[in-house]
């Protein structure tokens, strides 16, 4: 058993360093976390949980086949965050409108965004998955928080963060102070400090993307991935090494533990989604979080935090981690 810093001890303590902090925002993520320890048991117990595994039969307004557990996972993030009265409003991945905080709880002064389960393609086969969430302050005057309340830049984020459920069970926070990750003691039930001051080193020799869309992808990306893959042999004079778990939440840990760059990018085969992953549920807290371990991320042509939200479901082109490589693949959109 670990006897170090518990979570809550970590943010009492990043609270008493805010005078004015009335102690709504650590209520706030007390919860969050009582909600990702709720899904980790879920993920943790697979197959011996009757009903979990397999596809729910409907899909999600991207139109992405939802798994039972991705229901599940929305369902208890609803549930742990919706009577504490520390938000206004939530809004999910796996929703297509803002969830109201139903009448009979008081309201708070915070928006909650989340992708309840990331990576669950992933789910029956036993691979890694996580959950990633974003604070946001609701505009002050508003009573009902509606879509248009959740439309603002990364750069407005209280918080971001993401929990992995893999072998352990981790969960990475920031609240604009550097990048910290805790590991799920299950003996005691308490996510413990044991990755302090998380940074991603500047230089790397891996890359992660998913190399099947190779033939839609933009110039300046082709011209990326095929330096990479040329290795000694090419310009570079540098051997790569390409990993893709498919799951966002697993490829930006990996990045934060040993350096790296992930990407997601814009490509040919549908002109009316210019993105994969979704602004306010994936990108913007990660991109927060990748941003304060010292870390870029952008589309290739824009810092990602800048980008005015213009819908709850808006996707945007992602490319993300150690400073050098990301500043590398801008430099050749800018070329192109």
């Amino acid at each position: 058993m670990h006897t170090g810093e518990t979570i809550t001890q970590f943010i009492i303590e990043e609270q008493r360093n805010s005078p004015s902090a009335s102690g709504d925002f650590t209520a706030l993520l007390n919860d969050v976390v009582v909600a990702c320890k709720a899904i980790a048991n879920c993920v943790q117990q697979g197959a011996l949980v009757g009903g979990v595994l397999g596809s729910a039969g409907s899909e999600n307004i991207q139109g992405e086949t939802q798994k039972k557990l991705d229901i599940l996972s929305n369902d208890i993030f609803l549930k742990a965050n919706q009577w504490g009265g520390h938000l206004a409003a939530m809004a999910s991945e796996e929703m297509d409108d803002v969830y109201p905080i139903p009448p009979q709880y008081p309201k708070g002064k915070y928006l909650l965004t989340f992708d309840p389960l990331d990576g669950s393609s992933n789910i029956d086969i036993n691979l890694s998955v996580g959950s990633i969430f974003s604070i946001l302050r609701c505009p002050e005057g508003v009573e009902d928080a509606k879509a248009e309340d959740f439309l603002q830049p990364g750069t407005e984020q209280v918080c971001g963060g993401f929990t992995l459920y893999g072998p352990s069970t981790m969960l990475v926070l920031t609240t604009g102070n550097g990048v910290n990750g805790f590991t799920l003691d299950h003996n005691v039930g308490e996510f413990i400090l044991t990755h302090p001051n998380m940074t991603i080193p500047e230089d790397t020799a891996e890359f992660a993307i998913n190399m099947s869309n190779q033939r839609h992808w933009e110039e300046p990306m082709k011209r990326y991935v095929d330096e990479c893959i040329a290795g000694t042999s090419g310009d570079r004079d540098k051997d790569f090494n390409m990993r893709w778990v498919a799951s966002m939440v697993a490829e930006v840990y990996r990045i934060l533990t040993r350096g790296g760059i992930f990407m997601y990018p814009k490509d040919t085969r549908d002109p009316s989604k210019p993105g994969k992953l979704r602004l306010m549920y994936e990108a913007n807290p990660m991109g927060f979080i990748v941003e304060q371990a010292g870390g870029i991320c952008s589309t290739g042509r824009e810092r990602i935090m800048e980008i005015q939200p213009n819908g709850l479901h808006q996707r945007v082109p992602v490319i993300l981690g150690s400073k050098n490589e990301v500043e590398r693949v801008i430099s050749y959109h800018k070329d192109a």
